[in-house]
């Protein structure tokens, strides 16, 4: 496929099954729409009873074959794999641009290229999956095995469509799973790409399907007895929905949920470094990042010198069409999400917050169309403010000021949430006394965001459950079997 644009318009989008596109029965479709004009892009079918089925009796099959593949031949297909997705790493990009909107300035150097360097981290460990042997002398012997669950079930989320596919089908398929894999409804474009090129790279037909659907494909999904495993990245409220179908059947769970991360800069820090990090992972993909580091404690002596050049440097990013490569602030994923982040902004002018800069509409007719919002900052805010307490997945940054080092801590903890967190500090002592106290899965000193293929993810509290990526995660994509081998004659008890 060459180089999509903002007109393109593509042919209907069908679910990926057994190696081939799979036309619906369901007799139903849903609008692909690009935000930044709220143009439709093409029809997407919604999968029915049948392709649920046959879905799931494909990647039963595939898994069958598949798991019993050398792992060394698992390891060469998935490397090609990553080869082809690095050839078509603009292609994929921007077709994931015409999704979500988000600018390719961000996804050609981003979305593909991380997501690559999981699959190609996972195909580096796939030979190393093997167990233990315990020596009980004079009786016998006990091997312990680490075999794959089966068929997992991956539910992607809109604002990393390809790279949250990788990122979930490279561990599971390392560890000889197949999968099933259902992108989020708004952004379904790139995942049969991936399926695709799966399968040029030598994944057996079945080994990694997509399903496209509403939420009604992704419960049946979840509650279907043939799947072993559910990962879902997604927001907190459908995280307990599918953990609590889950629990129907004792699947294993991985969720990646929300998160309200803090950042908290001392008056000891480097404070261009500090603001360099704060600006970034705020408004990085318009905002729409789980991780992002919303709530900015800053301290009192030098809170007015860190707000200081802000409104300036964030009024100059520029926001506009996401095809062009100098735009930092492309549109916000879809009109109902963008309803959501403009009552979060109007909720922060009226908190009596002070306005720093941006939450408005653009007046550039252009933008008039599109999903678009400037990003927004907003100072002074205390810890009960709507938009401080909820996740509002948009470009607006909340800056706290505090005083001591307890305080802070118990502040920033004061969350449902703990996915991320940042400290940045020059006291090597309390930086790492106060990393050691955030209740956050993921957290950085005098830095935000990095996150190699090698390091697991995920979150405290209600920001989920399990990891993904890193070696810690095999654990979730697998099971340990236990065999027993007696060297003497069983005794007679009876």
């Amino acid at each position: 496929m060459s180089l999509v644009d903002a007109n393109t318009t593509l042919p209907t989008q069908r679910s990926f099954i057994g190696g081939r596109y799979v036309e619906s029965t369901s007799g139903e479709c849903f609008d692909a729409v690009y935000p930044g004009t709220n143009r439709k892009i093409c029809d997407v079918e919604q999968a029915g009873e049948r392709e649920i089925e046959l879905a799931v009796e494909s990647a039963t099959a595939g898994f069958h074959e598949w798991s019993a593949m050398p792992a060394l031949e698992r390891q060469r297909v998935l490397l090609r794999a990553v080869a082809i997705l690095r050839e078509r790493n603009d292609e994929l990009a921007y077709l994931d641009t015409l999704d979500t909107g988000k600018p390719v300035a961000e996804t050609t150097t981003e979305d593909v290229v991380t997501g690559a360097d999981v699959i190609e981290f996972y195909a580096g460990i796939a030979q190393t999956l093997h167990g233990e042997t315990i020596d009980f002398p004079g009786h016998g012997f006990a091997r312990m095995k680490r075999e794959p669950l089966g068929v997992c079930l991956g539910i992607g989320a809109w604002n990393y469509p390809i790279q949250i596919a990788m990122w979930k089908s490279g561990l599971a398929l390392a560890c000889g799973n197949s999968m099933i894999f259902k992108p989020a409804e708004v952004t379904p474009l790139s995942a049969t790409r991936l399926a695709e090129i799966y399968l040029e790279a030598g994944v057996p037909a079945g080994v990694f399907n997509v399903v496209h659907g509403d939420a009604r494909v992704g419960q049946a999904l979840v509650e279907h007895p043939g799947i072993a495993k559910v990962s879902l990245t997604g927001e907190v409220g459908t995280g307990k929905v599918v953990m609590a179908n889950a629990a129907q059947t004792l699947k294993k769970v991985t969720l990646e949920l929300g998160g309200k991360s803090p950042i908290i800069v001392f008056d000891d820090a480097d404070i261009d470094s500090a603001r360099n990090a704060a600006l970034t992972n705020n408004f990085y993909s318009t905002g729409q990042v789980c991780s992002n580091g919303t709530r900015v404690f800053v301290q009192r002596g030098v809170y007015e010198s860190f707000l200081e050049p802000i409104a300036e440097r964030v009024a100059a990013l520029k926001v506009g069409d996401p095809f062009e490569p100098d735009t930092m602030i492309g549109p916000l994923v879809s009109a109902e999400h963008h309803r959501k982040v403009m009552h979060y902004m109007t909720s922060a002018k009226a908190s009596g917050a002070r306005h720093v800069v941006g939450g408005d509409v653009p007046d550039d007719p252009a933008l008039a169309d599109g999903n678009y919002v400037t990003p927004a900052v907003f100072a002074d805010a205390t810890d009960d403010m709507e938009f401080v307490t909820d996740e509002v997945f948009g470009p607006l940054m909340a800056v706290l000021p505090f005083d001591t080092e307890d305080e802070v801590l118990a502040r920033a903890n004061n969350t449902p949430y703990g996915l991320s967190g940042a400290v940045f500090s020059s006291d090597f002592a309390r930086a790492n006394r106060v990393a050691n106290a955030l209740q956050a899965g993921s957290v950085w000193i005098n830095d935000y965001g990095t996150l190699p293929a090698s390091l697991p993810f995920g979150g405290y509290k209600q920001s989920g459950v399990g990891r993904e990526n890193g070696a810690n995660a095999i654990e979730h994509y697998t099971q340990v079997k236990v065999i027993y081998s007696s060297l003497v004659e069983h005794p007679r008890y009876m």
